[in-house]
């Protein structure tokens, strides 16, 4: 795997947690993922009815904003494009928004990307990890557990919603939680594209 680090980024071989709000509480009987918006008919998911889609493998480098870059994190999940195959989408859907739980409010989280770059298998709702220096294990509380997002390498990380919950499928492009207070729309790490 190409190893090339955006501008004004440091490598680390940790992975540094870093979020807003709440550590968001499991509760297996209650989780659901919502698939809806500009899409024929919604779609819900019961935990176990997601966990059982197939699984995907994939090596991915993080970048997040805050300047660090762990690179060759091996992560197991539910590729995007998985999820595609379960609605029919409107004419014209060009973005998504990815939600997660905030403070207890399951959609109190969001990031919106462009779909288009999002249908290859680097593009996962991730549940476990692993990297040179550690074995399989489940991603833990504070890194998103049970479901966490994590976007292809050419989005910064906040673009990786924790504790994910749905997915709203949209025409035009809206402003996600952190672009509200005036992040990227594109959040390109090479571009270094933090802040408009």
């Amino acid at each position: 795997m190409t190893k090339i680090l955006p501008p004004g980024q440091f490598e680390t071989e940790k992975w540094p947690i870093l979020h807003k709000g709440d550590v968001y509480s499991f509760n297996r009987t209650y989780w659901t993922f919502l698939l809806f918006g500009e899409v024929e008919e919604e779609v819900t998911l019961s935990y176990d009815q997601f966990m059982e889609l197939p699984k995907s493998v994939s090596t991915i480098n993080m970048h997040c904003v805050t300047t660090w870059s762990k690179f060759g994190t091996t992560f197991e999940g539910i590729a995007l494009s998985e999820l595609l195959k379960l609605v029919k989408l409107k004419d014209d859907v060009k973005y998504v928004k990815i939600y997660g739980y905030y403070n207890g409010d399951r959609f109190g989280y969001s990031a919106n990307l462009p779909l288009e770059p999002l249908m290859g298998d680097d593009s996962l709702f991730v549940f476990r990890w692993k990297d040179a220096k550690n074995d399989w294990q489940n991603i833990d509380p504070k890194h998103g557990y049970p479901v966490r997002y994590i976007p292809p390498e050419t989005f910064y990380l906040w673009k990786g919603s924790k504790w994910v919950s749905g997915i709203k499928f949209m025409k035009e492009d809206e402003e996600g939680f952190w672009e509200e207070f005036g992040y990227s729309m594109a959040a390109n790490p090479f571009k270094e594209e933090r802040f408009r």
